[in-house]
């Protein structure tokens, strides 16, 4: 895959070749062996029937009248060379006296593949390129003046796209000084470098209403408007020229920053009058064509379908801990994706130097880190130009953030629409950095998309940040607007015992579900969904979970990486099978996952040391005013919760350590049944609840429900 990326030519074209030698025949005949080096592996002309590879002539040369045809091509692929036998025919005085100065290293043409597979069928191809610039602001495809384009006639003739290029009125003439131009351009043929044809352009006359028929003996030059078409090559269509008149092999037209189509040498023996030109078009590769993401409609339907995507993943290189990345920017590409196309690099664990004392070489180091990923090699390629077409990044692994500056940067964000992965970290499986989730919010401001193609849920899903929150969690894609419209209501407790709460959560929740058609509150609506937030581990975070799925309620968890360490006295905690919605974190930022549940309204049942972290936690957000006063419930026998919270309340209380906070008790409320639970919410949600600074202080740090 990489080859394509690092090559300046497109596939369907080879460099130039040089005269390795030459015989010449008569004055107005010689033949040649061309040698061309250099031809990337990505060249079609590898892969096709030689019939279909042209030796394609410099207009120069033509446009003085020099023609060549090939007789032979002999293409080594495994070299990146070519040999071509061919005929230069001098067709006219001046090529006549170009052909005898014309001497061994004079780059006179190339090689082009008309593959069949490439060549456009539809006309809304190009025509959907009207109107439209690259990122440099410059027209895609335009016939004329850019500013005042004239419309391009297309039609579609056996299956194909033709243009029909309408020939000014005038032909082009020489100047007779240009005879002494040629010896000096035919050794200029030596060098690379130079710009012949713009040289040749100052010698060139125009003589308007001249009638344009081939002159015996000669060639018949001929102008059109200049077409301007950056996304596609065209050719000359031979067969459909007035019959006797022929085009000289320069009759491929390249992509180009500049006007590319107006002049065309014509030769042979007819008395009609030339009128227009026909083309056909070639497609560029998919990555170089300047598509729109909003064109590839079946690269859109693709990434709508799972089965697709997992399969795709399917095709990335093993072993698994190597990293691997594919742009992709069409349907077809994905669907038929192998090996080969990934690019993987085998990972290479450093450490880095600190960066108050080595900044240098950490600055050199982290580069070096970031040209191993995977993804490198299309991100240069985009900024480089290779890449043009809009399209979405796989990668086995969510990038690296060292990675951020390449991933946000303009010409970047415009091109990649999309980024799909399938692991959070190579070192820790499905579990995210502090470092990704900055990374993870930072490509949602920036509308780059990311999903996650999940392994464990089987589904596809999309970081969606909450609503003015700096946090966010990955949701199914069918979901996601009831996840940005939704309250969060959430359960804290143990891992280890379930507790008995099924039925009355059930009925609590299914409550809830019913009194939002009831109300008319900015968090409880008939517009506003619920979702149940949970740690996402056994007992009673399953218990939660599981009953937010049985009542259709958006079924969320925020999971902690407790699986079992060396030295670790945490016991495991698996993943319950209940949740649709989910994040991850590692075991060092636990507290900053708690602080990203961002409840409107947790619900408490019996728990160990996290939950008493968490209900400190949810004391301090509505002391601080992080969070707005809303209910907490407390579920369970109030003489629990006492044990739990009144002793510590009232050490605090005691020893003045809570002035003017004390308020905080009348957030807390301990339920022992559901409908006591939705009693509070009700008097909540329609305003006839004592509840925040202004309310009482509950001398047992909460009030208890009758």
């Amino acid at each position: 895959m990489e080859s394509y990326l690092i090559s300046d030519l497109y596939d369907l074209v080879t460099p130039d070749g040089a005269i390795e030698s030459i015989q010449h025949i008569t004055p107005q005949l010689a033949t040649v062996t061309v040698g061309i080096t250099n031809i990337s592996p990505a060249f079609i002309g590898f892969q096709i029937p030689h019939d279909r590879v042209f030796f394609n002539i410099k207009s120069t040369l033509a446009q003085l009248g020099l023609d060549a045809v090939s007789s032979e091509i002999h293409l080594d692929r495994k070299k990146g060379k070519a040999k071509i036998k061919l005929d230069l025919i001098a067709r006219g005085k001046l090529s006549t006296l170009l052909l005898k100065h014309v001497k061994e290293g004079a780059f006179i043409g190339k090689l082009f593949a008309a593959d069949e597979r490439r060549k456009v069928r539809d006309p809304d191809y190009l025509l959907r390129m009207y109107n439209r610039n690259d990122r440099e602001g410059r027209p895609l495809l335009y016939l004329g003046d850019p500013h005042g384009s004239e419309e391009l006639v297309l039609e579609k003739k056996d299956g194909y796209t033709i243009a029909h290029l309408t020939l000014l009125n005038g032909i082009i003439t020489y100047d007779p000084v240009v005879e002494g131009f040629i010896p000096t351009l035919a050794k200029a043929l030596t060098h690379t470098e130079f710009k012949l044809r713009s040289l040749l352009q100052i010698e060139q006359k125009w003589i308007p209403r001249a009638e344009k028929k081939v002159p015996s003996g000669e060639i018949l030059l001929v102008k059109t408007q200049p077409l301007h078409v950056r996304t596609v090559f065209g050719r000359v269509v031979e067969s459909l020229l007035p019959q006797g008149i022929h085009h000289t092999s320069a009759s491929v037209l390249e992509p180009d920053t500049k006007a590319s189509g107006d002049v065309y040498e014509l030769y042979g023996e007819s008395d009609e009058e030339i009128q227009f030109i026909p083309l056909e078009f070639y497609t560029l590769e998919p990555h170089r064509e300047h598509v729109f993401f909003s064109d590839r409609d079946q690269l859109k339907d693709c990434l709508e379908n799972d089965d697709a995507l997992f399969k795709a993943f399917e095709t990335a290189p093993g072993p698994i801990h190597h990293k691997a990345a594919v742009f992709i920017v069409k349907g077809d590409q994905l669907l038929h994706l192998e090996p080969h196309d990934w690019i993987s690099k085998e990972p290479h664990p450093q450490e880095f130097p600190g960066l108050i004392y080595h900044p240098e070489r950490q600055a050199l180091m982290v580069q070096r880190y970031i040209e191993q990923q995977p993804i490198f090699p299309f991100i240069q390629a985009i900024q480089n130009g290779l890449i043009t077409s809009q399209g979405v990044l796989f990668t086995r692994y969510f990038p690296s953030p060292l990675t951020k500056k390449l991933l946000l940067g303009d010409l970047v964000q415009r091109c990649v629409k999309g980024i799909y992965f399938q692991y959070a970290s190579q070192s820790c499986a499905e579990y995210f950095s502090h470092e990704d989730r900055a990374l993870l919010h930072d490509l949602a401001k920036f509308a780059i998309p990311v999903f996650w193609v999940d392994q464990r849920s089987k589904k596809i899903l999309q970081y969606v940040p909450k609503p003015e929150k700096d946090a966010g969690m990955f949701v199914p894609l069918a979901l996601v607007d009831e996840f940005l419209r939704a309250t969060s209501f959430g359960i804290y407790g143990s891992h280890i015992v379930r507790g008995g709460f099924e039925e009355e959560l059930t009925t609590l929740l299914a409550g809830l579900e019913k009194m939002r058609t009831e109300v008319d509150h900015a968090l409880l609506n008939k517009n506003t969904p619920i979702a149940l937030i949970t740690g996402g581990g056994p007992g009673v975070m399953e218990v939660g979970n599981m009953v937010a799925k049985k009542l259709n309620l958006l079924s969320c968890a925020n999971i902690v990486d407790f699986r079992h360490k060396e030295d670790s006295v945490v016991s495991e905690q698996q993943q319950n099978s209940y949740i649709d919605i989910k994040m991850t974190y590692r075991l060092d930022r636990l507290v900053e996952r708690q602080a990203e549940f961002n409840l409107d309204f947790p619900i408490f049942l019996t728990g160990g040391i996290g939950t008493d972290f968490e209900y400190t936690l949810e004391e301090v957000r509505r002391k601080v005013g992080s969070a707005t006063a809303t209910p907490v419930l407390l579920l369970g026998d109030p003489s629990y919760w006492k044990e739990k919270v009144s002793t510590r309340f009232r050490c605090n209380q005691n020893s003045g350590t809570i002035i003017g906070s004390e308020w905080v008790s009348n957030c807390f409320y301990c339920v022992q049944t559901a409908q006591q639970g939705l009693k509070v919410y009700k008097q909540f949600f329609t305003g006839n609840l004592a509840i925040g600074k202004n309310g009482p202080v509950y001398p047992d740090g909460f009030c208890i429900v009758k």
